[in-house]
């Protein structure tokens, strides 16, 4: 009897074991695998460190969202600017994030969330010894600066433009141009050819003031002053607005625990959210 007893207790084990077994693969089967592709070399917000591995401020964010998701599993692939958006609109990947800004024609080919990841910090490097006349950008305009060329299908040109739009009484003289070297902007500064150039923050901290900087033996004769935050945003699939959705409830627990702010100084050591102006929805003018 005592036989029979064992052997129905280690059944009735077993067949529990199994059933928790079939759960947890039912639990898995239900997890929806989520490629994001980003830029293996945008440092500090997306890159491919030295061991081959997913890192940056906007992939760390990411990672963040994934945490909060668990209907999602998140698997990151480092690729070039071109496959990343190539990839996106095809549906090879499901979200795609590379430090990008909005644009009306982005939006009719992605689907954007409500919430942006980050900003892309843009201002003038100009002359080490304007700094004190150049304190901002609405000093430059007003002493009469002129500004290195900007082609107009870059979007920093629209920027110069509402700038202008805002500032009727002191706008900046705007002129097109073709692409050119970051080498060429700079020297034309130094030069006195113009006054200052465009450029975003990072690729002046990259260029100019960190110490392996191609251009770092200009960084007692170039300054930097911000002008705005322009918000950065993961793209989506145009078929995936749900995931988009569960991005932003989980983006706004990331904001309001401070996860996002921590991130910012981790890799920029500075807030990305100070320089975006407050109230920013997406599609507002910049």
């Amino acid at each position: 009897m005592k036989k029979n007893i064992k052997t129905i207790v280690a059944l009735g084990l077993t067949m529990a074991l199994s059933a928790q077994g079939v759960a947890a693969l039912a639990s898995d089967a239900d997890v929806q695998k989520v490629v994001v592709a980003h830029t293996n070399y945008y440092v500090p917000y997306d890159f491919e460190d030295e061991n081959g591995n997913s890192d940056g401020y906007e992939v760390a964010v990411l990672k963040a969202v994934d945490e909060l998701l668990d209907q999602y599993e998140f698997e990151f692939v480092p690729t070039t600017d071109d496959d990343l958006l190539i990839g996106v609109e095809s549906g090879k990947y499901d979200i795609g994030t590379k430090g990008v800004w909005w644009t009306q024609a982005r939006s009719e080919t992605y689907v954007f969330p409500k919430n942006y990841i980050g900003a892309s910090i843009i201002g003038i490097v100009f002359r080490a010894e304007d700094v004190e006349k150049y304190t901002d950008l609405e000093a430059f305009a007003a002493d009469g600066g002129l500004l290195v060329p900007i082609a107009p299908q870059n979007a920093q040109y629209d920027i110069i433009q509402n700038f202008n739009n805002a500032h009727p009484d002191t706008p900046i003289e705007l002129l097109a141009s073709d692409q050119f070297q970051v080498s060429d902007a700079y020297q034309w500064v130094l030069e006195g050819r113009y006054d200052a150039y465009f450029e975003i923050k990072t690729s002046f901290e990259h260029n100019v003031e960190d110490e392996d900087g191609e251009y770092h033996d200009y960084a007692d004769d170039l300054a930097y002053v911000p002008y705005e935050g322009i918000p950065t945003w993961p793209l989506f699939n145009i078929n995936n607005q749900e995931l988009a959705d569960a991005y932003d409830e989980a983006i706004e627990q990331l904001k309001e625990d401070g996860t996002l702010e921590e991130l910012a100084q981790e890799y920029f050591g500075y807030s990305l959210f100070d320089y975006v102006p407050e109230g920013y929805e997406i599609g507002d003018t910049l």
